[in-house]
């Protein structure tokens, strides 16, 4: 049938004979009950491994179905793992960018912040880790709302709430914003929570380019922005890269 891609099907099967198998199986007795090359079998089964669908016993090779299964209904991470993996391109990012570091994750209709870098000066500074910013007057969230149309839509439906003058309070005005993040791959947020002050954010990808956070700077608007208005160059720069290597890292074993 056009339009059906065959290694999709094959790893699908490989996943139900695991979850009716009486026990763990070999490379072998996969490869021989639905008929594939055990090269095939082989690599199906690391892919789903790498992933967290399989897990193979190191002791005897045999295969069962992984944990990360029971975790299709998110991303697959917590906030201690997301925190953990982001620690220390966040700190090259507040050193580079001179401003401070969050990376954040959806809950709910708000982000939470998970990590939280100080800007490097001296200036009085507070924590914001385990705070719950807004997602649509935020430039993590507007990244994060980019790719997760069902949360956009449910942020949108309980309402658009205006911090200052310049929130995006429709629903129009929200999806032009994110239709822009995706097209450039990262979002800016200019006096939209808080008057005087700016973001720059950039998404976390894990497996097959899943969003799993995001990761941005925030500061004075006359720090993030030129005299238009618009993003530093070089702070999109650092921004972006370092939400390259974290998202690296995500996926690496």
């Amino acid at each position: 049938m056009p339009g059906l891609i065959q290694s999709i099907e094959r790893s699908s099967a490989v996943l139900r004979l695991l979850a009716t198998g009486p026990g763990r199986l070999r490379v072998k007795e996969i490869a021989d009950a639905l008929g594939l090359p055990k090269s095939t079998a082989q690599s199906i089964l690391r892919t789903l491994t790498h992933i967290g669908f399989a897990e193979q016993d190191p002791r005897t090779a045999r295969y069962r179905l992984g944990r990360g299964l029971l975790d299709l209904g998110s991303t697959g991470l917590d906030a201690n793992e997301l925190r953990a993996r982001a620690l220390n391109w966040a700190d090259t990012l507040a050193s580079r960018s001179g401003e401070e570091v969050h990376v954040g994750a959806l809950r709910e209709q708000g982000v939470l912040v998970v990590h939280h870098v100080f800007r490097p000066d001296d200036s009085a500074q507070s924590m914001d880790t385990g705070s719950v910013v807004p997602a649509h007057a935020t430039a993590l969230g507007k990244v994060l709302l980019a790719y997760q149309a069902a949360a956009a839509d449910d942020v949108a439906a309980g309402g658009l709430t205006a911090y200052t003058r310049r929130t995006v309070t429709t629903r129009q005005a929200l999806t032009r914003a994110l239709t822009e993040t995706r097209a450039q791959g990262w979002s800016l947020s200019v006096e939209e929570w808080q008057a005087g002050r700016a973001g720059i954010a950039a998404p976390l990808r894990t497996f097959g380019g899943l969003v799993a956070g995001a990761i941005g700077i925030s500061g004075p608007v006359e720090r993030l922005c030129d005299t238009r208005r618009q993003a530093r160059p070089a702070l999109v720069d650092y921004v972006v890269a370092a939400a390259r290597s974290i998202s690296r890292a995500l996926v690496e074993p």
